[in-house]
């Protein structure tokens, strides 16, 4: 049993931000039941190639490796909100579970009945989360919100890229959507929150989370350089802005990132690179005077590095204790024995048998561990299932449902 297996969650979310905080209450045990569109499901579905199914391998649908990479363990009920039979099912449904998950416009479900006012009416306990670009309040709340976009308003593209004066300088975005990655992890934190306030209180509540306070909130200690000091960061690269040396350099065949975090480690990177009179030098001696001297200390740190190979200096630096890493591609992470002792791939089964590799949970639990349940759902799979042990309605109903498009089974 998961340590969420008493929850039931109604996902009416879709795309990411949304379904990845219902992914993660599944993992944990959580019946998450996500309601899709009949005509064509999550939008996601459709987001590939790659696929990990498609109906010229047998599949009933086509399934992109984005949407199954957010939505494995739970059920898919593909019914049309449009219609008001649809949205009484919904509302049915809500009256049965303990979280609802949305990420229409801001009042956009107001016209289903499937607003917080109203579903609070059947269910008080119901923790009802909105997820939203620029949240339920403010200026901008009306307007649509997407991860790119918001990397850039938020000012995580400020501080990304490689510094002006340089080959490729220019702001950039980070290589997946990690605002809607974030809102996801924070939704759920707040879903959780008000979970526990509601063992005591008997009520539940309403959770309003926005990519753009996610994307301010997570600048971290960026944020505070600018509040402490008034001066905006500059686009370092791959370094760090209050940490030298932090960052990669060229070696003789590749590159090496170098991670110094004190003095001491410092004095033995100074030691592996045959310089041990660097510690000494007013310009280097503490981590203020090395970032005052970063323009300095890099390029005599890398005339070092360029002049033996990646393996080479890994093995002497890690002998030495000296934080550093290769800079790995996918196929490198998958393939390497403590990703692989760390189980981060796994296996599920799709209903007809063929097998759908995703990554796994990084959440580990002693008592209630991650489960894996099922594969990422084919559209409509478990609407008849759903509605029958659910709601009552009997198999004649629902094909008749099926028939007029109120349903997809």
């Amino acid at each position: 049993m998961g340590a969420l297996s008493h929850l039931r969650v109604l996902d009416l979310s879709r795309v990411l931000a949304g379904p990845w905080a219902s992914q993660i209450l599944a993992d944990l045990g959580a019946e998450v039941i996500k309601i899709e569109k009949p005509d064509a499901g999550d939008d996601t579905r459709a987001w590939g190639p790659p696929w990990v199914a498609a109906p010229e391998w047998g599949h009933q649908d086509r399934q992109s490796a984005y949407f199954a990479g957010a939505n494995r363990n739970k059920q898919s009920v593909a019914i049309d909100l449009s219609h008001p039979q649809g949205q009484a099912m919904v509302r049915a449904l809500a009256a049965q579970c303990d979280v609802v998950i949305e990420n229409f416009k801001v009042g956009g479900l107001q016209q289903y009945g499937l607003d917080y006012e109203t579903l609070r009416q059947v269910n008080p306990r119901i923790v009802y989360c909105s997820i939203t670009g620029f949240g339920q309040t403010g200026p901008y709340s009306h307007r649509p919100g997407y991860d790119f976009l918001v990397q850039g308003m938020g000012g995580l593209m400020s501080i990304t890229g490689r510094p002006d004066g340089e080959p490729g300088e220019g702001p950039l975005k980070v290589g997946v959507a990690l605002t809607d990655i974030m809102t996801g992890l924070y939704a759920t934190v707040g879903i959780l929150a008000a979970l526990s306030h509601r063992e005591t209180s008997g009520s539940g509540q309403y959770v309003d989370a926005a990519l753009l306070d996610v994307q301010i909130a997570c600048l971290a200690n960026q944020a505070m350089n600018f509040l402490a000091s008034g001066a905006q960061p500059p686009r370092l690269g791959n370094g760090h802005p209050n940490i030298v040396p932090y960052q990669d350099f060229a070696t003789a065949d590749g590159h090496i990132i170098i991670t110094v975090g004190n003095e001491g480690q410092f004095a033995r990177l100074c030691a592996v690179l045959g310089q041990p009179a660097w510690c000494e030098d007013p310009r280097f001696a503490s981590n203020s005077a090395r970032i005052a001297h970063r323009s300095e200390l890099i390029p005599m740190i890398q005339a070092v590095l360029g002049t033996r190979s990646t393996q080479d200096w890994l093995g002497r630096l890690e002998a030495s204790d000296v934080p550093c890493g290769p800079i790995n591609t996918l196929s490198d992470v998958f393939a390497d024995p403590h990703v692989i002792a760390r189980g981060m791939k796994v296996e599920l089964t799709n209903a007809d048998g063929s097998r759908v590799p995703v990554v796994a949970s990084p959440i580990r639990l002693s008592d209630t561990p991650v489960e894996y349940r099922s594969a990422p759902p084919a559209l409509g799979a478990n609407t008849a299932s759903v509605l029958k042990d659910l709601l009552a309605i009997d198999e004649a109903q629902i094909r008749r449902l099926a028939q007029e498009g109120i349903v997809r089974i």
